[in-house]
């Protein structure tokens, strides 16, 4: 049996390794602990198809040490032990810890990620975790704290040409035909970076093609892709296509199509904290200040999924889901975090005004900190005029309102304690 392209093209070696230069290119951190012939446990965090899986196996192979891998999905704490009986066992004195590498790592449960602790603290095993989720979210804090974290980046548009490039002219199948790439947006658009989803539509569309003469045009792409539409989601890699979709038919107001993308994650298997996850942040970039029970809302639908589990937690989902879609919209208050970062990064640590100093000591107080300062408290609606911005910014704008009817009644209020100040 012929296997797919993506696997016949998988790299062994780092110097066939596409992407990841900040990790493994010459020079790079990672790069120099397995020249040098020894790596720490480690967590890989990035989207799927950027080589994950990839670069552990190169990495095992490099070091000619055993290399056990489990994947989150199928596997539980008994499995977990197993390995690391195993891994203990096969160990000679003084020889290189065993690599376990866990794929999608972000699956685990506490108490499967509890097993692992103990052989990782011990240098039992080297611990290679795989996730496309935020390992501060998803990783208990122990097992974290033990491991190094990289980041990897998808695959930049001269990469993805390269691959195209070397599986046309380089694998065993497809070098027995004669291919012309004429145009190649429409194949890394549909990628999205990702470069084992590229070599499958690579793949699909050679297939497609009658002879073995085959001419790629984006137009060629997009007539195959929509004829096939799941043939190039092999494994559900469509993910952050559809994840996209959702949010931005809950930002369009439309509870339909949010219910319907949702749908699609559940069919496809899609981790139901995740889909909660997503509209946690939602609800605070999207409806924001023009309905701040949203947040609320969509928390609860996290705790609820957290709690009730599957498949009942589609319920909580999908309520939060129509709720959000139907909220009116303010990201005002995701603008104004963006604008105050950017304004941080360029003015630099501006020092605090003395009035609002904190004064714990004499010798501070005898300084000035805090002289000056008036609680508002002490004064009507709460509420009195000083200056609370470093000096060089005490005119600049970070917030500014959406007329929203909740967000409008905040716009006022700041209009009467600070007048003109507050005027968009």
């Amino acid at each position: 049996m012929i296997q797919p392209l993506a696997e016949r093209m998988r790299p062994h070696a780092l110097d066939d390794y596409v992407g990841q230069k900040h990790l493994v290119g010459e020079g790079a951190a990672l790069r120099r602990m397995i020249d040098a012939g020894r790596i720490p446990s480690f967590i890989l965090w990035g989207p799927p198809g950027v080589g994950k899986t990839t670069l552990a196996q190169i990495i095992a192979g490099r070091l000619e040490i055993p290399f056990y891998t489990l994947s989150a999905v199928t596997s539980g704490v008994k499995e977990v032990r197993e390995v690391i009986e195993k891994a203990k066992n096969g160990r000679f004195f003084h020889s290189s810890s065993p690599i376990l590498f866990i794929d999608e790592i972000h699956r685990f449960s506490k108490s499967q990620q509890d097993s692992l602790l103990g052989a990782v603290e011990k240098g039992i095993v080297t611990l290679i975790g795989a996730t496309t989720e935020n390992p501060s979210f998803e990783v208990i804090s122990p097992l974290l704290s033990r491991c190094q974290l990289y980041v990897l980046k998808s695959l930049e548009k001269d990469e993805l040409t390269d691959l195209l490039q070397r599986a046309i002219w380089q694998d065993t199948e497809l070098s027995k035909k004669k291919i012309r790439l004429a145009e190649t947006e429409a194949m890394l658009r549909y990628s999205g970076g990702d470069a084992r989803k590229l070599l499958n539509i690579l793949e699909l569309v050679v297939e497609s093609a009658a002879g073995n003469e085959v001419e790629i045009t984006n137009e060629y792409v997009v007539n195959v892709l929509q004829q096939n539409p799941q043939a190039y989601d092999k494994g559900g890699e469509m993910h952050y296509d559809i994840v996209s979709a959702f949010i931005k038919s809950i930002r369009g107001s439309d509870p339909d199509a949010a219910l319907y993308w949702m749908a699609r994650m559940i069919e496809g298997g899609e981790d139901p904290k995740f889909i909660a996850r997503r509209m946690v942040i939602s609800a605070a970039e999207d409806i924001g200040l023009a309905n701040p029970n949203a947040l609320l809302l969509a928390n609860a639908a996290f705790d609820a999924v957290t709690k009730i589990g599957w498949p009942e937690g589609r319920i909580p989902l999908a309520e939060c889901a129509v709720y959000l879609a139907a909220s009116p919209k303010s990201n005002s208050a995701y603008m104004g975090i963006g604008k105050a970062l950017e304004t941080v990064r360029k003015t630099g640590n501006l020092p605090v005004p003395l009035h609002l100093r904190n004064a714990p000591t004499k010798l501070m107080a005898e300084l000035g900190y805090g002289d000056g300062y008036k609680y508002a408290h002490d004064y009507p609606d709460g509420f009195v005029e000083q200056q609370f911005m470093p000096d060089r910014l005490q005119d600049e704008r970070l917030w500014n309102a959406q007329h929203t009817p909740a967000e409008e009644k905040l716009y006022q209020r700041m209009l009467r304690c600070w007048g003109d100040r507050f005027k968009n």
